[in-house]
Parts: structure tokens; C-alpha cells; sequence
């Protein structure tokens, strides 16, 4: 079977469920003249005639009632199934996988999360953890974020927060045994969680504010983690300082589990941004998360629940 043999399918339905070229064509919203020249070039395909016509009347020939009694209903399902996806074009609806870092998801997306569904239950997410760069593309995902503007060349990025603040956090039991930092300089007689980069495999240098200007250190520590809430977790349990975004460690601050330090000496880290792979034939249902986002942004961390008409 030829690829071609399927042309003139949609017309052949028409006709036999109309019994009429006349009908099928206002169906399709085409001339006779076009319908009757698809079926026609859909039989010289298939080597058989599919209709007896008269002037009068259109009916099936025995090739053609053999043709729609086995083909008739697998044609609908299929006609119906591709009709269907064009309602992606008009709501959004259906599943969108992101790639996010623990971080972006702590600070940015899941205070969201409510909202983007109630303003669209028909969007399903799924979530890939990684606190490296993502290769979405690879990895089957719609859509990536990270820390900073910094893409590839071939993706198109969207900033979706404002700039993150930082924040060095311990446990008042390690600051108890350890005193708290009251200097940069102070940093070198203390223990410090070290995170290891998932993308390059090198330890993060912490970057900090010396009277303004900006700076990094190599800091050292008994723990070397490449996970956010590992960091965090060993914070807790008093191993030594952690260097994370503020927003992550907002909850534990907030239960006296962990204390800020050095509040000075952390700067403003670029927004998290959104990246894809390009603009062309966006999907709707990406196209509404990011408008929402943006408006998040726009709107100061909220937006006013809507659901599409």
C-alpha cells in the first residue's frame, strides 16, 4: 500500500455517509466538481470503482460497501481522534513537562502552583528535578528553568521572577558551638556545606559583597552535596553554614530551625528564567504558562484566578 492510497479517504466518507456529491461538498465546505475528483483519483488508486452515480442517485458498488463495512468506522475514529487535536489549538488542555531545580521549584513554582491550576485545570504538569543545566530537548520536556539568562543559542528564554536574593543560613545549635559570623574573614574558622555543580562538576565558589563590591570565596567544609535539600538538611542537623537562595529556607527561617548570618555580605542573584526551544508553533498549553508566569511577575507574586472562556 501506498502512502497516496489514504488521499481522498475524507471525501469517500462524505459521499458514502451523505449518499451525495452535492451534500459532501457542502459538508466539506468544497465544489462538487473537487469531491468527485478525489473520489475519482481515489479509485484509479485502488484500481475499483467505490460508487455507481446516475443522475439521480449515488450509491455504493460492491467494492465500495466492502470498503466502508471495514474501513467505515476505523475512518470515523480516525477523522474524530484528528479533529480532536485541534483543540489544543483553541484551550489549553494536556500534559506539559517542565525541567526545574529544586530551588526554582521551593521559591518560585510551587507558591504558584494553586493558582496556575485554578486558572487552568486542563493542564496537567509533570516535573523533572535536576539542579543542573537541561537538556530538554533530550530528556522529551517542553520547557526548562534556571538561574540566570544564559541559554543556549538555539532556545529562547523568558524571565519568569525577579532578581533572587541569597541567604547563609545554619542552625542555632552549630552557631551556639561556633559562633556567628560577624565578617567575611570569619568565614575561614567556620564549616561550610560545599555544593558541587551538577553541570560542570566543580565546586561552587560562594559570591559575596565585601563593602559593595562584589567577590567570590572558596570556602570549606566536611560535606560536599549536589542537592539543595541535602544542603539544607545538613544545615539543620549543624554541620557547618549553607549558601542557598533565600527562598528556599524561607519556611525554615521562619521556624527558628535555621538562622540568617551575614545578611550584608549575600547579593542579588539574576530571576530564574524560563527556556524553550522555540517560538514557532508554540503549544497553547506552554503559551499559557508562560503568559501566566510573566503576569506573576508583572503583578508582584500573584495573579487573580481565571479561567478561560
Amino acid at each position: 500500500m501506498r502512502i497516496d492510497q489514504l488521499d481522498g479517504l475524507v471525501a469517500f466518507r462524505c459521499v458514502a455517509e451523505e449518499r451525495s456529491f452535492t451534500a459532501a461538498a457542502a459538508r466539506l465546505d468544497i465544489s462538487p466538481q473537487a469531491v468527485s475528483q478525489a473520489v475519482k483519483s481515489l479509485e484509479a488508486r485502488l484500481g475499483v470503482r467505490l460508487f455507481h452515480r446516475t443522475t439521480r442517485s449515488v450509491s455504493l458498488s460492491e467494492a465500495g460497501e466492502r470498503l466502508w463495512s471495514r474501513a467505515g468506522t476505523a475512518l470515523a475514529d480516525l477523522f474524530d481522534a484528528t479533529e480532536s487535536v485541534q483543540e489544543f489549538r483553541d484551550k489549553p488542555i494536556g500534559l506539559l513537562r517542565l525541567g526545574v531545580s529544586r530551588p526554582a521549584y521551593t521559591s518560585w513554582l510551587q507558591p504558584a502552583l494553586a493558582e496556575f491550576h485554578a486558572a487552568y485545570p486542563g493542564i496537567r504538569l509533570e516535573l523533572s528535578f535536576d539542579d543542573g543545566f537541561v537538556d530538554i530537548v533530550a530528556q522529551g520536556l517542553d520547557a526548562g528553568v534556571r538561574l540566570g539568562h544564559a541559554v543556549a543559542q538555539d532556545m529562547v528564554s523568558v524571565k519568569v521572577t525577579a532578581s533572587e536574593p541569597v541567604a547563609i543560613v545554619a542552625s542555632p545549635d552549630y552557631l551556639k558551638r561556633r559562633g556567628v559570623p560577624r565578617r567575611l574573614t570569619d568565614l575561614a574558622r567556620h564549616d561550610c556545606i560545599l555544593f558541587r555543580m551538577p553541570s560542570t562538576g566543580t565546586v561552587y565558589r560562594w559570591e559575596l559583597v565585601d563593602d559593595g563590591k562584589p567577590v567570590e570565596m572558596e570556602v570549606a567544609g566536611p560535606v560536599v552535596v549536589n542537592d539543595t535539600a541535602a544542603m539544607l538538611g545538613c544545615a539543620q542537623a549543624g554541620l557547618g553554614l549553607a549558601y542557598v537562595l533565600e527562598g528556599t529556607a524561607a519556611e525554615l527561617v521562619r521556624s527558628g530551625a535555621l538562622v540568617k548570618v551575614l545578611p550584608s555580605a549575600v547579593p542579588l542573584l539574576p530571576g530564574f528564567h524560563l527556556y524553550y526551544p522555540s517560538r514557532r508553533h508554540l503549544p497553547l498549553k506552554l503559551r499559557c504558562f508562560i503568559d501566566f508566569m510573566v503576569e506573576r511577575l508583572r503583578q508582584g507574586g500573584r495573579v487573580r484566578s481565571r479561567r478561560p472562556g
